[in-house]
């Protein structure tokens, strides 16, 4: 058998209009110029206040208890009924508080994670968020220390995304029936 031999195709290749060299350098260019940006204002608030949801939430959840007895020995010492609709309504209010404290520091977890994820788009820009649940912020609670990583001004501990976690409002056994103003 012989064989017919076919003249052989040249190849084409698809060449870029732009050489290998070229387009790691305009790349190489571009990340440069990006991290010689100057200083940009940021603010690390919400990512704090996220992460100071997130762990302080289950301090509540703990607290709800201690805060719902102190709620209603509060609400009896303010009412101005009968001793019988006082001791009548003690226990099913004590019950009613706590659940409800527990529940709200279940709902402090979950907003304290879904601010987290805006916290870190916008640590690098001026903008924040407002707070998902407000009563965090307005309510008093059974244990509250104001942090001095806070107040401080210094830029390499402000902006710092290693120091937010740490620079938060420590804030447990919030009495989420009783704003203060």
């Amino acid at each position: 058998m012989t064989q017919i031999s076919r003249p052989s195709r040249p190849s084409r290749r698809l060449r870029s209009p732009f050489p290998a060299r070229a387009v790691a350098f305009i790349a190489l260019g571009t990340l440069l110029a990006g991290s010689m940006a100057g200083p940009a204002e940021a603010s690390p608030d919400t990512l704090r206040r996220g992460l100071g949801n997130i762990m302080m939430g289950p301090f509540d959840m703990l607290l709800s208890p201690i805060q719902g007895f102190n709620t209603v020995v509060n609400n009896l010492e303010d009412i101005d009924d009968s001793k019988a609709v006082r001791v009548a309504f003690a226990v099913p209010g004590w019950g009613w508080l706590t659940m409800l404290d527990f529940s709200c520091g279940a709902i402090r977890i979950l907003t304290g994670s879904l601010e987290v994820i805006p916290g870190v788009l916008l640590f690098a820009s001026e903008s924040d968020v407002d707070p998902l649940f407000d009563p965090v912020e307005d309510a008093g609670a059974l244990f509250e220390w104001e942090n001095p990583l806070i107040d401080i001004e210094d830029p390499w501990v402000y902006y710092n995304p290693l120091v937010a976690p740490f620079a938060i409002r420590v804030k447990m056994g919030i009495n989420y029936t009783r704003p203060e103003y």
